[in-house]
């Protein structure tokens, strides 16, 4: 439960879609600084919260990552569509962010994991999207991978699974191959940690 926010009164939502995620008209009134208060409407996108995770081997100093098709990335006209990122996806109902995430890591890249650490979680687009996404890092080792990965043909996912240095995807990221602001954070955190 919010706690009360004396900013904000007379708090409306009306569900405009519900095709796959959820797509409300939020309406408030909202008490500036000056004291002033004014009527405000906003549009506001989400699912369920999501994960991402990126694999990293501190042996031979290689990252997983994953290329897939993204149809927002295609209409922008960047990478044919194929955004390369971590491993991620929704939580679904009665899982926790950890759980999803090592099951996430078993069907889009094919490895069983466990040492999962949280970074953080974080808004992507807090203006429009009110999904948070809970960020982890994992060790992994070859012995850890129980099959090709891919992802699932139920939820239409073709994926390719990358193992790559990492000095390669932060040159990737410099280079703006790499664009998914999880993967960025993540690969970024990977190098400030000297991990």
């Amino acid at each position: 439960m919010m706690e009360k926010d004396n900013r904000i009164k007379n708090l409306a939502s009306k569900l405009l879609s519900s095709f796959w995620g959820t797509l409300e008209r939020i309406d408030f009134d909202f008490k500036f600084k000056n004291k002033g208060w004014k009527r405000i409407s906003r549009e506001i996108y989400g699912k369920s919260d999501g994960v991402a995770v990126l694999l990293y081997n501190k042996d031979s100093k290689k990252v997983i990552l994953s290329k897939q098709f993204r149809i927002p990335v295609y209409i922008l006209g960047v990478n044919q569509g194929d955004s390369i990122e971590v491993c991620g996806g929704y939580i679904d109902e009665g899982e926790t962010p950890e759980i999803s995430a090592i099951r996430e890591v078993k069907e889009e890249l094919g490895y069983n994991i466990s040492n999962l650490k949280a970074v953080n979680t974080v808004f992507l687009s807090p203006g429009v999207l009110r999904e948070r996404v809970h960020l982890f890092i994992a060790p992994y080792t070859n012995a850890d991978r129980v099959d090709d990965g891919g992802g699932l043909a139920t939820e239409n996912e073709e994926i390719s699974v990358l193992e790559i240095a990492l000095t390669k995807a932060l040159k990737m990221m410099d280079a703006h191959e790499i664009s998914d602001a999880r993967t960025i954070m993540l690969l970024q955190y990977l190098k400030l940690k000297g991990l």
